[in-house]
C-alpha cells in the first residue's frame, strides 16, 4: 500500500515523497527513509520496488525527491533543470533532515514507530545519509548502498573551468540532457568542508551502521566502501560487497524487473540476510 503526501523543507520548498505500508497494517511500524542518488529521484527504476519490499518486512518505508533534484510535476523526468542547476549538497542534508522533522511531528497519524528511524542512502544520498546520521540523534540505524566517500569529486582543471563561467555542465547518458550545476555547489563544498567531511562523519557514527557495495561499480569504486569501514566504529558497523554487479544492482530506468544482485540487497536490508 503506497500513501503519497507533500513535504516542506525550511524554505518552503516541496518535496514529493511516498510511504509504502504492508497491507492491514494496525499498529505503529518502524520507519525507514531513502535518500536518492545524484541524476537521482525516488521513482527511477527499482527503487519503488525495493521501498515496497521493504515495507513487506514490517516497515513504513518512504521515498523523497530531494527539493533541487529537478523533478517538477513530472515525476519519471527532469523538467526542473533550474533547481537542479542550484542544488547543494547542504540543502539536500536539511531537506533530509526536514522529511525526519515531518515524520516526528506527525507519527501518529502516519503509523510510525518514531523510537525506530532507519536512513538508506544511495550513491550521493549515502554521503548525505552519513552525514545526516552522525548529526541528528533521531537516526537509529544507518544503511548505505555505494555511497560516496565525499563529495569533492572533481579536478583542479575542472574546477578553475567552473569558476571561471560560473557553472559546468555534463550529460545525462539516460535522458540526453546537458545538466548544468552552477557555482554555487562548489562554493557550498568549500565553504562547508568540515561539516561536509563524510570520512569524518562516519567516525562519528555511533548506530548499527550497514555498508552495501557493488563489486564492479563505475561510479563509486568499492574501495570508498572499504575506507568508509575502515573509518567506522567496527563494532557496530558491517561491510557486504555484492559482486558481479554495478551501480544500480542490475535495475534500470523504466524499471524492467529485478536482479538476483537487488534481491540480495533488499535481502541484507530487511535482515533476511544477516
Amino acid at each position: 500500500m503506497k500513501r503519497s503526501i507533500v513535504i516542506k523543507n525550511s524554505h518552503s520548498d516541496e518535496m514529493g515523497c511516498d510511504i509504502y505500508y504492508p497491507e492491514n497494517q494496525s499498529k505503529p511500524l518502524p520507519l525507514l527513509i531513502f535518500l536518492h542518488g545524484f541524476k537521482g529521484f525516488k521513482d527511477w527504476g527499482g527503487f519503488p520496488y525495493m521501498l515496497g519490499k521493504i515495507s513487506e518486512a514490517g516497515y513504513a518505508a518512504a521515498g523523497f525527491n530531494f527539493s533541487y533534484n529537478g523533478i517538477g510535476d513530472d515525476l519519471m523526468n527532469f523538467t526542473r533543470l533550474d533547481r537542479f542547476a542550484d542544488n547543494t549538497t547542504t540543502r539536500e542534508i536539511e531537506d533530509t533532515i526536514s522529511v525526519i522533522d515531518f515524520f516526528y511531528k506527525n507519527a501518529g497519524r502516519l503509523k510510525i514507530d518514531f523510537s525506530s528511524v532507519t536512513l538508506l542512502g544511495h550513491s550521493r544520498g549515502g554521503g548525505a545519509a552519513i552525514i545526516t546520521a552522525s548529526e541528528d540523534s533521531r537516526v537509529k540505524r544507518l544503511i548505505t548502498l555505494n555511497a560516496v566517500s565525499g563529495f569533492n569529486r572533481f579536478t583542479g582543471d575542472r574546477k578553475e573551468e567552473w569558476r571561471q563561467n560560473g557553472f559546468i555542465e555534463m550529460l545525462n547518458s539516460r535522458t540526453k540532457q546537458m545538466m548544468r550545476m552552477n557555482v554555487i555547489y562548489l562554493d557550498d563544498l568549500e565553504k562547508n568542508a568540515e561539516r561536509l567531511d563524510v570520512m569524518n562523519a562516519a567516525r562519528r557514527i555511533r548506530v548499527p551502521f550497514l555498508i552495501i557495495q557493488a563489486a564492479e561499480d563505475l561510479a563509486v569504486n568499492k574501495s570508498e566502501a572499504e575506507m568508509l569501514y575502515e573509518a567506522s566504529d567496527k563494532s557496530k558497523s558491517k561491510l557486504v560487497i555484492i559482486e558481479h554487479t554495478g551501480h544500480t544492482f542490475g535495475t534500470e530506468h523504466p524499471f524492467k524487473g529485478t536482479t538476483p544482485a537487488f534481491e540480495k540487497v533488499i535481502n541484507y536490508i530487511t535482515g533476511k540476510i544477516v
